[in-house]
């Protein structure tokens, strides 16, 4: 049975800010539990709920050096659906109302983190075969570990994958201060390793040295190799493509199925959503104080307001948008322009556009459940969830070819009569508006091709379940590439012994 540690800065139900923690509070239960034992290592942040914290079982402690300082190490466990967590704890670097806050904190918070998962494994009895590291919070765990095996014989021989969910957000900070905080030799502070245009980069060191790179999606996996989505780092991804891959998160069907949905107001199935779907869209229009129109067009928005998931887009035609025979519902918080402009909207057509601008879990299932279609004309997404969630509660999806979006939103073809969704290349304000329009005409005038493209949608299998099965896919490939180095490395020795007329088992024993 192999072992698999994923370490992580989040991770659902415990502590959530994005995507990155429903992936790893996920995708481990989907393994195949008789080939792999995954755990899971999370920071025990003091904001996480009381409901979640006096659940947790001391397991041990221990004093670890971070360079010049000394610091505490708690280590607490719990079981949860079948999967062991473990939570680092230190009250000084994971007080506070958030996870994550000022960089210059994170920075040091993340270097104790990194270093202390490593640090406590020889306590427990689980030494893993594979370490799983996620984004640049993680980043330092593969050096670490390259550091740990000159002096413990204990870390040889584990190997590390890291996947980016995000390449934008690298943990960058200035060299000579990064150094202090560490304690790792100035060895690894060359542009060959941690350093990036003479500061400490966390992620690309945590690349340079993993022995694998995955990210969320295969399209993502090619666009870092470029430029514009490289984020300056597109010359070592193109350095590292043949240890490169992409999966596809997926999301998990018993969390989000409309046909037990206890959120919405009416469940419904890819059976029954022609009759039932629309009634969850009449509740909604009454709560949120919009005009009551079955027929309506309603688009929905669940995100956070930000350039990145395009409403610079949003924002050029808003106005020639809310002149259609549409409604709009936004979820979610970010920049203040953008929270402004859909207030502001709100006011000026009360009847087509509602602004929540918070988050709810409830409120996003009920809009997944009671949109026609879902706007997400991001300026880049390496997954991306909620397309994969309004297709399983069949609203057509409306996205910028980009990333996770390219790879899991199929574009309609009206001649072939095929396709999930609706689908624009450039990345331009008017095209996204002819899209939308064309979704709008499909929508009103061919109501039966538009129930095919919410059927064919409602039927696509995007459950961790599928992407689980590519991950162990990746990590049989990756144990077999290394048996067969040590294949080579061993008959490589025997070779020189049979050379030197030495017998195999006198060079053990000596």
């Amino acid at each position: 049975m192999k072992k698999v540690l994923f370490v992580s800065s989040e991770s659902v139900p415990f502590i959530k800010t994005g995507g990155l923690a429903d992936v790893v509070g996920s995708l481990p239960k989907y393994f195949d539990k008789n080939k792999y034992d995954v755990r899971v290592m999370l920071p025990k942040y003091m904001c996480m709920k009381d409901e979640w914290k006096d659940k947790l079982s001391y397991r041990l402690h221990f004093y670890m050096d971070l360079n010049w300082r000394q610091q505490y190490v708690g280590l607490l466990e719990l079981q949860y659906e079948g999967i062991t967590f473990y939570f680092i704890d230190n009250e000084y670097y994971f007080n506070g109302s958030q996870p994550y806050g000022d960089i210059a904190y994170d920075i040091e918070k993340f270097a104790f983190f990194s270093k202390a998962a490593l640090s406590a494994l020889p306590l427990l009895d689980f030494r893993p075969d594979i370490i799983h590291c996620h984004d640049w919070q993680t980043g330092l765990v593969p050096i670490y570990l390259d550091n740990f095996r000159y002096n413990n014989e204990f870390f040889r021989g584990i190997k590390t994958v890291i996947t980016i969910h995000n390449l934008k957000f690298q943990g960058i900070w200035d060299k000579k201060t990064v150094m202090d905080i560490t304690g790792l030799p100035a060895y690894y502070f060359s542009p060959d390793k941690l350093e990036a245009y003479d500061d400490a980069n966390y992620l690309k060191g945590g690349i340079v040295y993993a022995d694998r790179v995955t990210t969320v999606s295969s399209s993502y996996a090619e666009e870092i190799k470029t430029p514009f989505y490289g984020e300056k780092l597109e010359g070592l991804m193109q350095a590292r493509s043949n240890c490169l891959s992409g999966i596809v998160n997926g999301i998990d069907y018993g969390d989000f199925n409309p046909a037990t949905d206890t959120n919405i107001a009416r469940t419904y199935s890819v059976e029954n959503f022609r009759k039932e779907k629309v009634k969850n869209k009449m509740a909604l229009q009454e709560e949120l104080g919009l005009e009551r129109d079955p027929h309506r067009m309603m688009i929905g928005i669940v995100s956070r307001l930000t350039d990145q998931k395009g409403f610079d887009l949003i924002d050029c035609v808003m106005d020639e948008l809310c002149q259609d025979a549409v409604q709009i519902v936004v979820l979610g918080t970010g920049d203040e322009r953008y929270e402004n402009m859909f207030r502001h909207f709100a006011w000026k057509y009360p009847d087509k556009v509602s602004a929540q601008i918070y988050y709810s879990e409830p409120m996003s299932h009920k809009i997944y459940a009671s949109c026609d279609a879902f706007l997400m004309p991001s300026l880049f997404e390496p997954c991306g969830l909620s397309q994969l969630m309004s297709l399983r509660y069949g609203t057509v999806p409306i996205v910028r070819e980009t990333g996770g979006l390219k790879d899991t939103v199929e574009a309609y073809n009206e001649y072939e009569k095929t396709g999930t969704g609706f689908s624009f290349t450039n990345y331009n304000a008017h095209e996204m508006l002819a899209t939308v329009r064309y979704a709008e005409q499909i929508y009103y005038d061919k109501k039966r091709d538009w129930n095919k493209i919410v059927e064919r949608g409602m039927e696509k299998d995007f459950s961790w379940k599928n992407s689980a099965k590519l991950y162990e896919v990746t990590l049989r490939k990756y144990v077999k590439c290394i048996l067969v180095i040590y294949r080579k490395i061993w008959y490589h020795e025997m070779k020189i012994l049979q050379r030197r007329n030495i017998h195999y088992e006198d060079y053990r024993q000596n």
